[in-house]
């Protein structure tokens, strides 16, 4: 589901996210990353990013896709507010 609809609280379908799950093991097969490794680099950029910045580590999306010119990784991080603003982190 994109940003937007996940924004105005649009559900998702079974089928889509089946279809979305689907389309996440070929991108991995494709790529040669296995899962483990997908979550690794998930875990060390919510560490990073953390260190910053207060984020919602449960909700953070990591996607990986293939096209015939580039692979892409794409993280969906999204940030804690308070009082209608960003937070940083406390140090």
């Amino acid at each position: 589901m994109s940003w937007i609809g996940r924004l105005f609280g649009k559900q998702e379908t079974s089928s889509n996210v089946a279809k979305q799950r689907l389309q996440m093991v070929l991108v991995h097969d494709r790529s040669d990353i296995s899962p483990g490794l997908l979550e690794e680099i998930k875990d060390d950029i919510i560490e990073v990013i953390a260190r910053r910045l207060t984020i919602d580590p449960d909700n953070v999306v990591i996607n990986l896709s293939n096209n015939s010119h580039e692979s892409r990784l794409v993280a969906e991080i999204p940030l804690a507010m308070k009082n209608g603003r960003r937070s940083p982190s406390k140090k």
